[in-house]
């Protein structure tokens, strides 16, 4: 009986050789563009979800109401939580900080700026990555032991084994290294090349007992059977029964950090989450498109199988041998368009892992791979097959073998809703993709108040700081820069907030107020290019008492209700900061956020500097200004290599993801439309061969090649016309649902969904066109010659 299936079935792909092109085609591409994005989806579902205890272990968080009157939530802590979690409460098993760092790591002549981590103890056996050498118990519990990546051990000591090996750290301690770790897999939080102990912290009087400053990550392992609900309940007032500090403490698993990382209102409910059910929906789409595809073909052939249907059930065959028969089919269809998408995966998973920042691969000697393909072949088999194979097997074999079966050409048919079906899905990544890029687009022209032009800031390591002003003296004597400048942080970027602080009228409720942080000496305004509103530049060299000034934008005056904000004085617990200058806003946190928080610049008495930051002279070329500033920082901090950033490059990255998730609608759009298309070319080729006859007497009659054109397209153009009616607004509700996670978005206007309909009809014109035009002009003759 099977072989016999199998003859048939091979047979019927000889004797029609382009549909069953069409269709495996069709499969394939779907097939292909499904299996990558369960691939995405799949490695996004596992971030932190492969620790041996990953259903106990929890990051710590706060929340509290601050100065605009929200409450919010974020993941630092004060250093001090961790030993007072472990100390007094019994339901946590083990504790650990995590705070990531930046150092020199030197071995011979090697040197290597490189990203790492402070970590207790306690932190490599809560998490378990896997060991090449070392293990957990051992690997950090010395003040002076090193734990290295495996990649990162090649790096400093090739093939040699690294365990034991001296490496300098920031050019002044020594670490032995204890263990070499296998390198991290992309889909964690975690992301380090080594490990320090948090000990070494106090040898850099790092270490504080301050609950106020939250400035390190606290993770805890609960004990089996603890409730996460209750824990949370009890720890709560950890933080305010220690301190002043109102903050509510609460905890978020680690298996839940990467997907469920939006704020709302002090709770973490959505984030990446809904991207990753995004995608699993087009490929849920994409693979039912392709299964359309083979449905609309099977049952316009129907004509053709359906004297074989008569004859089988008239020589016996049941209704459900026949079912059986063609599902059958659509199952070897689907197994052939699987092996051929599986080698499309293969050679396009480069590109899509550039695409996607990931490092996605196919685990072919993963049993699950293999009992998950044939689930899905024989699932992809059964959808596309199913309603063709319920379909001819109902024929009835008296109407079939009399030539009476044929239906009449309804209104509404399968076939034409499984087409409007097709079109509604493309024409809705269509409209969504061309809003995405709109509102990235959007974000990046918008005016972030400073200039990026030719702004360069490097890190200050070494002795980079200690001879700050040699090395800007020379960079403004070589004409290198315009301006210099060293702040806390790097223009693009906010690293510190603080709050509590007070001025003259200023209430209680104003110590809420949250204001981004950012140190300067002088030319701050200067280097940036913000705009100076009143007063003057901090400026420590012409005026002293400036290592106490601040400058304040727009939005910190507003908030904190000051007519005459220059001069005014603001105290921050045992430090009096004097006011010189007000700056127009400037966008240093999301592009994508409308406000703008209040902000200060503080002189260097109550801050510290990491950045330095140029401006390069335009009048020389970039190589030039940058090879003359790798001199002169290697002249003065010779330990260390010359890293920098540009400040536009800096800036890009904040649109990232967006571009990510850009290019991948854009994509699949593409795959979406490119699928439908092919159905629709192979209905369209079947169309012009069954009314070849009428066209044919059309032609004899005087018919032009343009009204048979229009005879053929203007049915599939009438049903691309009712999708684009039914995409339009579901794709309004979609992105305008979307765009509400950004504050800072654009309003989508009645362009976007006209280039999306013109676009979508003329796709399906030029798809049926061709067969047309075709037919059109065939001889006539030929096509009335025979009956």
């Amino acid at each position: 009986m099977l072989k016999n299936y199998f003859k048939i079935a091979f047979r019927n792909l000889q004797r029609n050789k382009v549909f069953a092109a069409i269709n495996i085609l069709g499969l394939t591409v779907g097939m292909a563009s499904a299996i990558l994005i369960l691939l995405w989806v799949q490695d996004e579902l596992g971030y932190d979800r492969f620790y041996d205890k990953t259903d106990r272990l929890y990051l710590m968080y706060n929340r509290d109401k601050v100065g605009d009157g929200n409450v919010h939530s974020w993941n630092s802590t004060p250093k001090v939580m961790a030993a007072t979690l472990k100390k007094d409460y019994p339901e946590v098993e083990n504790v650990t900080r995590f705070n990531n760092i930046t150092f020199l790591l030197t071995s011979g002549e090697k040197k290597l700026n490189v990203r790492g981590a402070f970590a207790d103890s306690g932190y490599l056996k809560m998490f378990s990555f896997p060991f090449v050498k070392g293990n957990a118990e051992q690997a950090l519990s010395g003040i002076d032991n090193i734990v290295v990546t495996e990649k990162l051990a090649k790096k400093l000591f090739g093939n040699e084994d690294a365990v034991g090996k001296i490496i300098r750290v920031d050019s002044n301690a020594n670490f032995t290294v204890s263990a070499v770790l296998k390198d991290l897999p992309g889909n964690t939080f975690f992301q380090f090349e080594y490990l320090l102990p948090c000990a070494f912290m106090k040898k850099l009087n790092w270490e504080d007992d301050n609950w106020a400053n939250n400035s390190i990550k606290t993770f805890v392992l609960l004990k089996p059977g603890v409730s996460h609900a209750a824990f949370d309940a009890k720890v709560a007032t950890v933080t305010s029964s220690h301190s002043k500090e109102t903050s509510q403490v609460f905890s978020q698993n680690i298996g839940r950090l990467h997907l469920y990382s939006k704020d709302d209102n002090g709770k973490l409910v959505g984030g990446q989450i809904e991207t990753v059910q995004l995608f699993a929906i087009i490929a849920a789409f994409i693979l039912l498109i392709a299964c359309i595809n083979f449905m609309n073909l099977s049952t316009a052939r129907s004509e053709k199988r359906a004297k074989e249907v008569g004859i089988r059930k008239v020589a016996g065959a049941y209704r459900s041998s026949l079912i059986a028969q063609f599902i059958g089919e659509s199952i070897l269809l689907s197994l052939i368009a699987f092996v051929v998408a599986l080698f499309v995966v293969q050679i396009s998973l480069q590109g899509f892992n550039s695409l996607t920042g990931k490092t996605l691969s196919i685990e072919y000697n993963n049993l699950m791979f293999w009992i998950f393909s044939i689930g899905f072949v024989l699932f992809t088999g059964f959808v596309a097959g199913s309603y063709p194979a319920f379909y001819l097997s109902s024929f009835a074999p008296v109407k079939v073998l009399k030539g009476t079966f044929k239906r009449t050409n309804a209104l509404v048919t399968p076939r034409k809703v499984l087409v409007i079906v097709q079109f509604s899905f493309a024409i809705i990544l269509i409209i969504s993709t061309i809003i995405i890029e709109h509102q990235i687009r959007y974000g990046q022209s918008r005016d972030t108040g400073y200039d990026r032009q030719n702004l360069v800031y490097a890190f200050m390591q070494g002795d980079a700081d200690k001879n700050y002003q040699l090395i800007k003296q020379e960079l403004l004597s070589s004409g290198v820069a315009l301006s210099v400048t060293k702040s806390a942080n790097p223009v693009t970027q906010r690293w510190g907030d603080s709050w509590g602080f007070t001025w003259q009228g200023s209430t209680e409720a104003d110590k809420k107020i949250d204001f981004v942080r950012c140190g300067a000496d002088a030319d701050f305004v200067k280097t940036m290019g913000v705009q100076l509103v009143e007063g003057r530049d901090i400026d420590i060299y012409n005026y002293p008492s400036d290592t106490a000034a601040i400058l304040l934008n727009e939005t910190a005056v507003k908030s904190m209700r000051l007519k005459d904000p220059v001069g005014q004085i603001v105290k921050d617990n045992s430090n009096t900061l004097h006011v010189v200058g007000v700056i127009k806003d400037f966008v240093i946190e999301s592009p994508f956020e409308k406000r703008v928080n209040p902000m200060m610049v503080i002189g260097p008495s109550v801050d510290f500097f990491q950045v330095m930051h140029f401006k390069m002279n335009p009048a020389n070329a970039t190589a030039v200004n940058i090879s003359k500033a790798e001199a002169i920082f290697k002249k003065y901090n010779p330990q260390y290599p010359f890293e920098y950033v540009f400040a536009n490059e800096s800036y890009a990255n904040k649109f990232k993801e967006q571009l990510r998730t850009g290019r991948l609608g854009t994509l699949f759009a593409g795959l979406t439309i490119f699928i439908s298309c092919l159905g629709l070319f192979g209905l369209a080729t079947y169309m012009a061969e069954t009314r070849i006859k009428e066209i044919g007497v059309r032609k004899v009659l005087g018919a032009g090649m343009g009204s048979i054109t229009g005879l053929l397209s203007k049915d599939f153009l009438k049903l691309v016309i009712i999708a684009f009616l039914i995409a339009s607004p579901v794709a309004w509700l979609a992105m305008n649902s979307w765009l509400q996670n950004y504050t800072y978005h654009i309003n989508i206007e009645w362009w976007v969904f006209a280039i999306a309909g013109l676009l979508s009809v003329l796709i399906a014109f030029a798809t049926v066109s061709y067969q047309a035009i075709k037919a059109a002009v065939a001889n006539p003759v030929k096509s009335l010659r025979t009956e």
